[in-house]
């Protein structure tokens, strides 16, 4: 495993993020496919063999019980301060007009309710999950501040926004002095490349880490196109946003198959070493339910992709509409 900072911080963390969205009780969230406690933990263990430091929930991920999940395995297999936590809040987690958002009460309140389900006085990366329409920038960069102070955050983090909205924090926090954002975390993919235009730039002129989710689009580029799976199918999210470029995201994921037949190795290496390639990419976030996966992934940072092979994989790629902000 290699390693890395993340942003201009000096938090140092590994080049693959484990994502937790795959590890909650499926009864009390809208993914089906989510792995129980018992065939999770196997997952923590084998990434954390494998040199993972850095991993990331919400708590929102199966109402809170991922981060449940990935308190427990990590105070059984591994020192707090050997590993990177990172949770993130907006989402809807209780009835009542205060029950979601970025308001200072939000703020406040979810992340001690983070921190008790994750059984930890502190989480090294608090991150905004999307923005706040109803809520001022000011006004959220506030009480993340306060919470960076009282010690409860480490370091504080966004996830998929317009380019002027994270500017705009950015900025905030520097006219008034509070804690900065030190990571983006957006979604970059063979089939979405839309953030290639502002958004990637922007993060390495202010020297922002970027881990993105889905660096693999949900699986679609691991396999056939017409080829399912069971979270593709109850995945109504993830069908939204290939909807309307299945013609043009068909042929990326062929360039795919065919590189990797080429090759020798599995899609998913294909896919993963892309992004890891992609300059300004700090470390993608990988989803696992089998585990083979986190060994594919631990590869891909092997696999050095040439400019020709790149220029392949990305010629059939066509302009989509912005997704994943919301």
């Amino acid at each position: 495993m290699d390693y890395t900072r993340l942003g201009r911080s000096g938090l140092k963390v590994s080049r693959l993020c484990l994502g937790c969205m795959s590890y909650g009780e499926s009864a009390r969230g809208n993914h089906a496919w989510t792995l129980p406690e018992d065939q999770s933990k196997p997952f923590f263990k084998r990434a954390l063999d494998l040199g993972f430091n850095f991993f990331d929930t919400a708590n929102v991920y199966s109402d809170g019980t991922s981060e449940e999940f990935l308190g427990r395995a990590l105070a059984e297999y591994v020192p707090r301060e050997e590993v990177v936590i990172a949770t993130k809040l907006n989402g809807r987690m209780r009835p009542g007009p205060n029950g979601k958002g970025l308001s200072r009460k939000a703020v406040l309140a979810e992340i001690d309710a983070s921190l008790k389900r994750l059984g930890t006085d502190y989480v090294d990366l608090y991150q905004i999950h999307r923005w706040d329409y109803e809520t001022p920038i000011e006004e959220t960069m506030e009480a993340l501040n306060d919470i960076v102070r009282a010690g409860k955050a480490r370091y504080i983090g966004a996830s998929s926004m317009y380019a002027w909205q994270f500017a705009k924090s950015l900025r905030v926090s520097e006219r008034h002095g509070w804690a900065r954002f030190v990571s983006m975390q957006n979604y970059v993919n063979l089939l979405y490349r839309e953030e290639e235009r502002e958004m990637l730039p922007l993060c390495r002129d202010e020297g922002i880490g970027v881990i993105p989710w889905s660096p693999m689009a949900r699986g679609r580029l691991t396999r056939d196109w017409d080829q399912s799976s069971a979270r593709q199918e109850t995945d109504e999210f993830g069908r939204s946003l290939y909807a309307k470029t299945e013609d043009a995201d068909r042929k990326v994921v062929e360039a795919v198959a065919k590189l990797a037949l080429d090759r020798g190795v599995p899609r998913a290496q294909v896919a993963l070493a892309w992004v890891l390639q992609k300059p300004g990419i700090t470390a993608p976030i990988v989803g696992a339910t089998r585990l083979e996966q986190l060994d594919d992934a631990v590869a891909a940072m092997s696999l050095a992709l040439t400019n020709e092979e790149i220029a392949a994989l990305e010629a059939p790629y066509v302009p989509h509409a912005v997704a994943g902000h919301a």
